[in-house]
C-alpha cells in the first residue's frame, strides 16, 4: 500500500510527509463536486492541502489546484473519470503559491487530453523561467483571460483575478472560481475556516497531532481524541502565527538537556528535541483566532501581503461577493464552509484602519518583525 502513497517528485518542495502522501476523497455535492485532501508541513506542523474536482454539465471534469498525483490519488480520480468523463481542464489559480504550482506540471503530463489554465502573473525563483521550462506542456497551457466568457468553461464558471500585488521578488495573485450550478466558491489561500477538531486527513496518521500535544520533552501523550484536538489547536497557532504570544521557545542548550528525558529519541522524534513551552492559557489564542469557525484571512497574508494593496483587494472582494454562493471550498483546513457573500466581505475588514482587528495584536509580533526584516533586505517592497 505504501507504494500507492509514494510521491517521487517531493524534492523540489521538501515538505513533510516527503515521499509518502496519503489522499482522502470527499464527495461535497453528490455527483457534482469532490475534495481531494493530502497533508503537508514542517516540523510536524501539518495542515490539509486540497484539490477540488467539479463535474461539467456536458460531461468531463474540471480540476482546481492539483495536489500530488500519487497512485492512490490517481486511482481515486480514475473512479470519477470512469463515471463522469475525462479531466478536461486543469486550473492553477495562484502565481505565488509554490505549494500549489509544484504539482501542476506532473498532473498535466498524466492527463494529456486536459487543457491547463494558469493565473496571469506567473513567476519562479531564484530564476524567472518560462512555464515550459518548469514542465508545463507548452501546447496545452493557457493564461486565464480577464473575461471568463472567453474560456471554454465560461458557461459554467465565473472567476475573479485578484490583480497582482508586487512583493518585490514577484507578485501575489489568486483566482477565485464560482461554479454557478452548485453555488460553490473555490478559493486557494485568501480565506479559510478553522475546524474545531482535526480534519480527517490529519487523523490517518496522528503522530504529528500527538507530537504537538506534548507539554515537554518527557511527555508522551496517549492517543486520545482530547490529545489529538490539543495537538491540532497548537498546530493551527504555529501555522498562522509561527510563534504566538502564548509560546515560549527554549534555547538549544535547554532543549538538548531536556531531550535526555524524552521517552523517544529516534530521528522520527527529532532525537527528543522539543524546544517549546506553552503558557497556561494558550488555548485562549486558539479560540480568539478560530472565532467559532468564521471565515478568516490568514494573519501572514494580512500582515505581509494584502495591506500593501488594499484597494486591489477590495475591488476583487466586490466582484467575488456579487456572486450568489452558499458554500466555499478553500485549498486548506476546513473542506466545506457554508458562508454568505456578506460573511466573505466581513473577513476583509482588517483592511479598514477604522475597524479594530478582532485578532489579538500580541500574536502578530513575530509577523511584524518578519515584515520589517524583509523590507530591510528588500525582499518585500515597502
Amino acid at each position: 500500500m505504501h507504494q500507492d502513497w509514494r510521491w517521487h517528485f517531493w524534492y523540489p518542495l521538501p515538505l513533510y510527509p516527503y515521499s509518502l502522501r496519503r489522499t482522502l476523497r470527499t464527495e461535497i455535492i453528490k455527483d457534482q463536486v469532490w475534495a481531494f485532501d493530502q497533508v503537508q508541513g514542517i516540523f510536524y506542523v501539518v495542515v490539509p492541502i486540497r484539490m477540488t474536482v467539479v463535474k461539467l454539465e456536458a460531461g468531463g471534469l474540471l480540476v482546481y489546484a492539483p495536489i500530488a498525483l500519487t497512485k492512490e490519488c490517481l486511482k481515486l480520480l480514475q473512479e470519477l473519470t470512469a463515471i463522469h468523463g475525462d479531466i478536461k481542464y486543469i486550473i492553477l489559480p495562484t502565481a505565488s503559491g509554490i505549494e500549489h504550482k509544484v504539482y501542476v506540471a506532473p498532473f498535466a503530463r498524466c492527463f494529456k487530453q486536459a487543457q491547463v489554465y494558469v493565473s496571469p502573473s506567473q513567476w519562479s525563483y531564484p530564476l524567472n523561467l518560462p512555464l515550459s521550462w518548469l514542465g508545463f506542456p507548452s501546447d496545452r497551457t493557457h493564461i486565464l483571460p480577464q473575461d471568463s466568457s472567453m474560456t471554454p468553461f465560461g458557461d459554467e464558471f465565473d472567476y475573479a483575478i485578484l490583480e497582482s500585488i508586487n512583493l518585490g521578488l514577484g507578485a501575489f495573485e489568486e483566482v477565485a472560481f464560482y461554479h454557478r450550478r452548485s453555488q460553490t466558491l473555490l478559493i486557494t489561500d485568501l480565506v479559510l475556516a478553522i475546524p474545531a477538531t482535526p480534519p480527517a486527513i490529519t487523523q490517518l496518521d496522528p503522530y504529528p497531532l500527538l507530537f504537538h500535544a506534548k507539554d515537554d520533552a518527557a511527555h508522551a501523550p496517549e492517543d486520545t481524541p482530547e490529545n489529538r484536538i490539543k495537538g491540532w489547536q497548537r498546530i493551527v497557532l504555529f501555522t498562522f502565527y509561527f510563534k504566538p504570544a502564548a509560546l515560549e521557545t527554549l534555547s538549544l542548550i535547554k532543549s538538548w538537556q531536556n531531550s535526555f528525558f524524552s521517552p523517544e529519541r529516534s530521528s522520527k522524534a527529532y532525537f527528543g528535541l522539543y524546544p517549546f513551552k506553552w503558557q497556561e492559557h494558550w488555548q485562549d489564542s486558539f479560540h480568539a483566532l478560530r472565532r467559532d469557525g468564521k471565515l478568516l484571512v490568514a494573519p501572514i497574508l494580512q500582515t505581509l501581503i494584502l495591506k500593501r494593496s488594499p484597494q486591489k483587494v477590495m475591488n476583487w472582494v466586490e466582484k467575488v461577493t456579487s456572486w450568489n454562493f452558499t458554500r466555499i471550498i478553500p485549498c486548506h483546513l476546513q473542506a466545506e464552509v457554508f458562508a454568505t457573500p456578506q460573511e466573505f466581505k466581513e473577513a476583509f475588514t482588517f483592511l479598514d484602519d477604522k475597524v479594530p482587528n478582532p485578532l489579538p495584536a500580541k500574536d502578530f509580533e513575530l509577523l511584524k518583525e518578519i515584515e520589517e526584516n524583509l523590507i530591510k533586505l528588500k525582499i518585500l517592497s515597502n
